[in-house]
């Protein structure tokens, strides 16, 4: 089985824990059976591993999230990178394009696309399983999942399929409604629009061909700045006869809001929190180093991060984002694909950071024109490597580089360390990389 998870967004209204650069489906939130968090994606690509071992998994994403999705998910995970923003049908040809130019899948195979950041269970990925192989059949151009309605939702957009079948062609489809008009179509038996859907991979290559002058994956990708940004609905589902939906009525949840992500927690705190006994539908997710303690609290959600601290009614979450957006952010918390970084304090002349190096990784080799470093490690095992010369760091080692000196650590085992950055201009621009000399 070939998928693939379209990974976009910067998630503000999940603010503070998410942002531009650490969307919401990589906070990790959800508790497993061995006691550990996972995130969304995680979860969602464990599920996809345990319904195919053996699926070809492709995430469209950009640039910002690929060092995220690494730590995360490990290297062994395809990336179809969109250069910029150009919505869903520019990436969903990118994609295709890549499976078949890059991963040399034949163009007959069929292909799922879904969103990385649905909350389900196992019986989500058999249905995806399924709208493949109805894909496989040729019978329609493509294959829709229509979710079975538990309310008349304003939030999704409706199908209206032409009988009560598993498998129907479909009638039509209808825009985001009011709450009486959704109630109208579920009377008509109509169905909740996912976005996940089923296609060979030949079609959609077809259909970019058709809108884009392009040859192959490489030109595409060199040219997608210059594509005009229209959705895959608009491009191709709209102006497609040959659809059929099948129907799933299993557990299905978009958490896109704190309201709806509460919902699926499995405890009500998450880090260093205390609720009292008068506490009712409160939920406390702490990321920072000290204690947050509710009292006499009712349908609150409260998160706290480097990024800031949220107090906010579980309803009134939902318009989060425009007060987000009036913000001036600075990055504090960032996943890359060697480990992850937290600014602990910014100064006029100096920014001290907290390091954690995964085992057996290690930063690129680099420069700073314009400030200084210092690294003490005060955890794990390493190797620095500074202007050349080679030195293995433990516990109380201190290094220090000067403005313009080549440098990087390889970590030995987890290594964390505090680096303390000087100089009068501190910019993440202000970095030249270099091959590692072996």
């Amino acid at each position: 089985m070939n998928i693939v998870l379209l990974s976009g967004g910067s998630g503000k209204r999940l603010w503070p824990l998410s942002n531009d650069i650490r969307s919401k489906q990589f906070i990790k939130i959800f508790k497993k059976e061995d006691g550990t968090y996972e995130s969304m994606v995680q979860r969602v690509y464990r599920q996809i591993r345990k319904a195919d071992a053996n699926a070809i998994v492709t995430i469209a994403t950009s640039k910002t999230q690929v060092s995220s999705i690494h730590n995360q998910l490990g290297s062994s995970v395809g990336i179809s990178i969109e250069p910029c923003r150009r919505d869903t049908f520019p990436a969903i040809a990118l994609a295709t394009a890549y499976l078949v130019d890059v991963m040399h899948v034949d163009p007959k195979e069929s292909v799922v696309v879904c969103p990385v950041d649905p909350y389900v269970e196992q019986d989500y990925f058999e249905a995806v399983r399924g709208l493949s192989e109805q894909a496989d059949k040729g019978e329609a151009n493509l294959v829709l999942m229509g979710i079975e309605p538990t309310y008349p939702s304003e939030k999704y957009g409706y199908i209206i399929p032409e009988n009560e079948e598993h498998t129907s062609m479909v009638k039509s489809f209808k825009e985001k409604p009011d709450v009486k008009t959704a109630e109208e179509y579920i009377a008509k038996g109509a169905l909740w629009n996912g976005g996940v859907f089923a296609y060979k991979l030949q079609y959609v290559l077809d259909k970019a061909h058709e809108l884009i002058d392009f040859t192959d994956y490489q030109d595409l990708f060199d040219k997608y700045e210059t594509l005009n940004k229209i959705s895959f609905d608009y491009a191709v589902v709209e102006k497609e006869d040959k659809i059929q939906v099948q129907r799933f009525s299993g557990q299905w949840k978009d958490l896109g809001t704190w309201n709806t992500l509460t919902e699926a927690m499995g405890e009500k705190v998450v880090g260093k929190g205390i609720l009292n006994d008068t506490c009712e539908d409160v939920h406390i997710i702490n990321e920072m180093d000290v204690p947050v303690l509710a009292m006499g609290l009712k349908d609150v959600v409260i998160s706290a991060s480097p990024e800031g601290i949220l107090v906010s009614d579980k309803e009134q979450s939902s318009y989060i984002k425009p007060y987000v957006d009036g913000i001036e952010q600075q990055i504090m918390f960032a996943e890359k694909s060697w480990g992850s970084y937290q600014v602990i304090d910014v100064e006029n002349g100096s920014m001290t950071i907290k390091v954690t190096l995964n085992a057996g990784h290690s930063m690129n080799y680099h420069s700073h024109k314009n400030r200084d470093e210092i690294w003490v490690v005060i955890a794990g095992e390493g190797t620095t490597i500074v202007d050349g010369m080679k030195q293995n760091v433990k516990v109380g080692d201190v290094i220090t580089m000067c403005a313009g000196c080549r440098h990087t650590i390889r970590a030995v085992t987890e290594l964390k360390l505090v680096e303390v950055q000087l100089g009068k201009e501190i910019h993440a621009e202000d970095k030249q990389k270099y091959p590692l000399e072996k």
